[in-house]
């Protein structure tokens, strides 16, 4: 993890050391109003890993799909921030973060200004259709051969796969944004949030997801780049990462306790290939651990 500020211990830290000084005057009256007190803003922005499509209750524009209980708004609920915005929106890439993503909805960025003090950014798994193409492409070929791994022969055929191609780029695009909120917010501390484990480590389970069978251990792969390239962009724009890899092992889709949920809609629960409420509260369990650390 890459050494940050606490904007939460240097505000408190400064209210312990300039308080006394602001309380007395020379003569040892007290002077009222002269040291304003330290406030926080927490801002996040990201994408539906974020905003917790599904997870009750809506709120915010319809088409972001952002639920209350998201890890966001169990991270401002813990801190108690004097702004807390969250314009995380569900289908977002790192292109919303600088452009309107629909007509109700800014760009991202506009919401962090220069007296943002925390902002956490969970981004990337959009860029260039990745998880539309690892739910959606590489079920689609699944019939082609049930036992195999035709998703990432596809990928693969002209020998430089596709997606872990894509997974390069998305490193500079996110690593561009986290440049972006530095620009806007030039005293923030910046969060990257990872992505769950969604995959299992061994094993199936085509009623949730339906791969074949030797492409879980692909999709897997993607999985693990993405969060391994989030966790470099952390260390090379001097963000703090935020481990979500480690802290859902044993509750991937296809778990006994599962904390991202399959191919089917659960009303007021989660939507499709989402994350539940108990990954959401593990997200806010590790962003907190972050901040105090």
């Amino acid at each position: 993890m890459t050494p940050t500020r606490n904007p939460l211990a240097t505000l408190a830290t400064a209210l312990l050391l300039l308080g006394p000084l602001a309380a007395c005057g020379d003569d040892g009256s007290t002077k009222k109003d002269e040291l304003a007190p330290a406030t926080v803003k927490y801002v996040a922005l990201g994408d539906s890993y974020s905003a917790a499509p599904g997870v009750p209750d809506q709120t915010g524009p319809d088409s972001c799909l952002r639920s209350d209980h998201n890890y966001p708004s169990l991270v401002a609920e813990k801190l108690q921030p004097d702004t807390f915005v969250d314009v995380t929106c569900s289908g977002a890439d790192t292109d919303d973060m600088g452009r309107p993503q629909f007509m109700d909805v800014p760009a991202q960025l506009d919401a962090v200004t220069a007296d943002t003090d925390i902002v956490t950014l969970g981004i990337g798994g959009n860029d260039f259709n990745l998880f539309a193409k690892l739910v959606g492409q590489c079920a689609f070929v699944r019939g082609q051969d049930p036992t195999g791994a035709p998703c990432r022969k596809a990928m693969n055929v002209t020998g430089k796969d596709k997606l872990l191609t894509t997974i390069a780029s998305t490193h500079r695009r996110v690593a561009d944004v986290v440049r972006q909120v530095h620009q806007h917010a030039p005293q923030a501390t910046v969060f990257i949030v990872g992505y769950p484990q969604i995959l299992p480590a061994e094993g199936t389970c085509p009623e949730l997801l339906p791969l074949a069978d030797g492409d879980y251990a692909y999709a897997r792969k993607i999985n693990k780049a993405l969060t391994d390239t989030l966790e470099d962009v952390a260390r090379t724009t001097e963000a703090t990462y935020v481990d979500l890899w480690r802290a859902t092992a044993g509750h991937d889709m296809c778990a006994k306790d599962p904390w991202v949920n399959g191919q089917h809609d659960q009303p007021d629960v989660a939507v499709a290939f989402h994350p539940f409420a108990a990954e959401q509260k593990a997200a806010a369990k590790q962003v907190l651990a972050a901040i105090d650390d």
